[in-house]
């Protein structure tokens, strides 16, 4: 049975080269040519022998995704790609994932996905509906932002695991994603650059503190009481605000990293002046940032976006209370922006949809 060479670290590559009596440095080149010339074949590799490189293909296989889907905004640049991750030449549509490229003054950022489908059955967002189809490996989450990358030929400089999936639900691939795009023989990413949404696993946001790295960490709260988080978040049944608060602040003290904190405004549900108060009291002796969203309306969700108004009194209670917060702009309104919306979409429809969407 085949390996995925692309999910190994240098150091995992050198043993094998150890077991067949090759130099440890061939492993370098095989690694810098998966992350610093992102090939896709092991014809590729010019600097081994055609006998290394067929051992090489019989061995291992090398990941490389299929485009279904590219959603370009008219409005903002932002651009959201369906890909298909495995099963190339007969396309099952569960195997799809988003990704999305967003243009900010500082550079490019993207949003990647770390599963197909999820398991924490948030009721606002599209990646739950339909369930859990699997975790993507290392491979296929660092193939996202090389397929980026090369389709706009623009370097990503920050990285985003707020796609499709609970990132802290597929801890030991991620960790080895980061390690690897980080990894200074390779992509040579910066962990700072590196932000990791979750809706919140304690265990493993107390495992992810001792990593070492200095990764950003997004909660996704969503609301300040448990009655109002179980229902957007029925995870947070089994895990209560404070508790969840309480591995948050176990992470900063041992990362020293400024907490963001997430929190979408639904009308009616999350966004009155006792919730913000609420939340206030929460964020007011925590070193964090907190972001306001305006919620993206899906088709199965009778959920509408926060009223102007209601935005208005919620941030004066903030400020009131001198909360560090943003309201986030909304990138891509344009296009199926939620996440999990354009995989759905193409779910629903009869055939597998090869090609690009100009938006207007």
């Amino acid at each position: 049975m085949k390996n995925d060479i692309k999910s190994m670290l240098l150091a995992e590559i050198e043993e094998y080269f150890t077991s067949i009596n090759e130099p440890k440095y061939r492993a370098k080149q095989v690694f810098s040519w998966l992350h610093k010339n992102a090939v896709s074949t092991f014809d590729e590799m010019t600097n081994l022998s055609v006998n290394l490189r067929e051992k090489l293909s019989n061995d291992f296989y090398i990941t490389t995704p299929k485009l279904v889907t590219k959603q370009i905004s008219n409005k903002d640049g932002t651009i959201k790609y369906l890909l298909n991750v495995d099963n190339v030449i007969k396309p099952n549509k569960e195997n799809t994932i988003e990704t999305v490229l967003m243009k900010y003054k500082h550079g490019n950022s993207v949003c990647i996905s770390t599963q197909i489908g999820c398991r924490m059955g948030c009721i606002f967002c599209a990646s739950c509906i339909g369930g859990f189809v699997r975790n993507l490996t290392a491979s296929e989450m660092l193939d996202q932002i090389i397929f980026v990358e090369k389709d706009t030929n623009e370097r990503v400089s920050n990285i985003v695991l707020m796609g499709i999936g609970e990132p802290l639900d597929n801890l030991d691939n991620v960790l080895r994603f980061i390690e690897i795009i980080c990894f200074p023989d390779g992509m040579n990413k910066s962990a700072r650059n590196i932000t990791i949404s979750t809706c919140g696993i304690v265990e493993n946001i107390d495992k992810l503190s001792s990593f070492g790295v200095q990764l950003t960490l997004a909660l996704s709260l969503h609301a300040p009481d448990d009655k109002t988080r179980t229902m957007l978040m029925p995870g947070n049944k089994s895990t209560k605000i404070n508790d969840l608060l309480d591995s948050i602040d176990r992470y900063f003290e041992k990362t020293k990293r400024r907490i963001t904190y997430e929190y979408i405004m639904i009308d009616g549900i999350n966004d009155s002046i006792s919730q913000a108060k609420q939340l206030s009291k929460i964020l007011m002796n925590r070193k964090s940032h907190l972001n306001l969203i305006q919620f993206n309306k899906i088709p199965e969700s009778d959920f509408q976006p926060s009223k102007p108004d209601s935005i208005k009194n919620f941030t004066d209670e903030l400020d009131k209370a001198g909360i560090n917060y943003t309201i986030r702009r909304n990138l891509g309104s344009d296009i199926d922006a939620s996440c999990g919306q354009l995989r759905r979409r193409n779910i629903n429809t009869t055939e597998l949809e090869y090609g690009v969407m100009g938006i207007n």
